[in-house]
């Protein structure tokens, strides 16, 4: 499944490619990108393990900047 969601306080676009990066190896995920210039997250996934592919992408964008979040809706 790919879906394309807001994020709310990406402050910098070196920290987007970092948590692109980690957001990628994350099991289950087969695509993803994090346009700073857009605030968004593009995911390409597996549905099945949809939650917690989200709860995982969720703590490392946290980690890399806590202020950060993806709007899962």
């Amino acid at each position: 499944m790919k879906k394309v969601f807001m994020m709310e306080n990406l402050d910098c676009a070196n920290c987007a490619a970092k948590m692109q990066d980690a957001i990628s190896k994350i099991e289950g995920v087969s695509y993803a990108s994090v346009s700073f210039i857009s605030q968004r997250l593009t995911l390409e996934y597996d549905e099945a393990r949809e939650a917690k592919i989200f709860k995982e992408a969720a703590k490392a964008c946290k980690k890399i900047e806590p202020d950060c979040r993806i709007i899962f809706k």
